[in-house]
């Protein structure tokens, strides 16, 4: 017989603590919400501590920053002080993970959040549209945990579709998912020789990575993706390679392209030791990320889906909480990649240009009391390869924790129903770009 404790004291509990779920969880502390944020690792940031991705993506538009609010405010601690990074970078900044991490400590802590690590939500307990509480498992056992909102910053959408929302994945001819990334670091790389204009990008020509695809000696190295960053005194972090056919809503399917992802590491490491010595020939593979990095999963369907028409159009909502300018970036497997050329379709913005985020992606059609943030968010996959990186995510985080808190006090919870005027205008209050 199960003994599931139940606890029933919050009246926000968010569900996964990396870039969205931290956002979320301050902003509804924020608010007044007593907050419990649910991370199953033991640090917060996600893919950017614990996934090991090397550097935030663009934060400006080009001309200015347009991820405002809690998402530049994290930004710009996570740049005090390091010494490698510009202090007016705006674009690829180098992410210090351990530095990150006691940021988010600091700022969950500050608002009042109580955050529970170790902390995996496995069930919920759902009727009738409404959520009645979220199984956890940790070091107490099972105990279900109760709260008036939830918010669902799993990534993979886990307590929407548990819930009984609808929910998409992949392609829906195919179900083709975009290729999964295992990040890993690098130390005792040659700084000199590495700084000395030598781009490794598979975007150059010249980068080693094409000489090492044609010699075909690294077998598990399949094409010429090569992002790397300085994430400390020799020392450098990786997002290269691809691991394709990973569904990570599925434990044996994740569990096997995490294993794949670490031998992948090691021969671009190798590889890299022959192929560019000046740089990488005492090199050696320092860490492996402890998150797969998984660019797609499952889309809530929400009260409105974000499309690439709206990226097109530079489109602006009258609920948008927040606005996003990164390109179209989809990982595509070979047998996606004949169907459509991403960059001709949906060419990358001119400065100054981005689209807007409607508060209705965020709301599970359905679900009463139940808000997504990040990836997870109701979209087309086209754009989801421009809103599921962590800058957005951070905004829609944000969003989602602000509207819970409000949606909290309500006699009646629907988060359907929050009033957008007042949503915006808090939002605004607090920092946040849009129009």
């Amino acid at each position: 017989m199960l003994n599931i404790a139940k606890n029933t004291e919050y009246d926000v509990i968010v569900a996964g603590g990396g870039p969205s779920g931290c956002t979320a969880a301050i902003a509804a502390a924020r608010e007044g919400a007593k907050t419990l944020l649910l991370e199953s690792t033991y640090a917060l940031g996600g893919m950017a501590t614990m996934g090991g991705v090397p550097a935030w993506c663009p934060f400006s538009d080009g001309e200015k920053i347009i991820y405002k609010g809690l998402a530049e405010k994290i930004f710009v601690m996570s740049k005090e002080g390091e010494k490698h990074i510009s202090p007016n970078a705006l674009d690829w900044v180098p992410i210090v993970p351990e530095k990150l991490k006691r940021i988010l400590d600091e700022l969950t802590a500050n608002a009042g959040v109580d955050v529970l690590f170790g902390s995996l939500v496995s069930a919920v307990d759902a009727e009738d549209g409404t959520i009645k509480s979220v199984i956890v498992a940790n070091k107490n056992g099972l105990t279900a945990y109760s709260a008036k909102v939830y918010v669902d910053c799993t990534g993979d959408g886990d307590i929407a579709a548990w819930a009984g929302a609808e929910v998409l994945k992949g392609d829906e001819e195919t179900g083709d998912l975009q290729m999964s990334t295992l990040c890993f670091t690098v130390s005792n790389v040659d700084m000199y020789s590495y700084l000395c204009g030598n781009n490794l990008h598979g975007g150059n020509p010249e980068s080693p990575i094409h000489d090492i695809l044609k010699s075909g000696k690294y077998p598990m190295i399949k094409d010429s993706h090569l992002c790397q960053n300085t994430v400390g005194p020799g020392v450098l972090g990786f997002n290269a390679g691809h691991v394709a056919d990973i569904d990570g809503t599925d434990a044996k399917s994740l569990s096997k392209g995490v294993a794949e992802g670490r031998k992948m590491a090691n021969e671009i490491v190798n590889a890299l030791n022959e192929f560019a010595p000046k740089i990488f020939g005492n090199a050696v593979l320092s860490s492996t990320a402890s998150l797969m990095g998984i660019r797609e999963s499952r889309r809530i369907v929400g009260d409105y889906v974000l499309t690439a028409i709206d990226y097109l159009e530079r489109r602006t909502f009258d609920d948008e909480i927040g606005r996003a300018a990164y390109y179209i970036d989809v990982h595509q497997s070979k047998k996606a990649k004949s169907k459509e050329d991403m960059e001709t379709k949906y060419p990358r913005y001119q400065k100054g240009e981005s689209y807007g985020i409607p508060y209705r992606t965020l709301t599970p059609v359905g679900i009463k009391n139940l808000l997504t943030a990040g990836r997870c968010i109701s979209c087309d996959r086209r754009i989801l390869g421009s809103v599921r990186v962590m800058p957005p995510a951070m905004v829609t985080g944000e969003a989602a924790g602000t509207a819970a808190a409000m949606a909290a006090k309500m006699s009646s919870v629907d988060v359907h129903s929050v009033d957008i005027e007042e949503l915006r205008n808090i939002l605004k209050t607090n920092g946040t770009y849009f129009k």
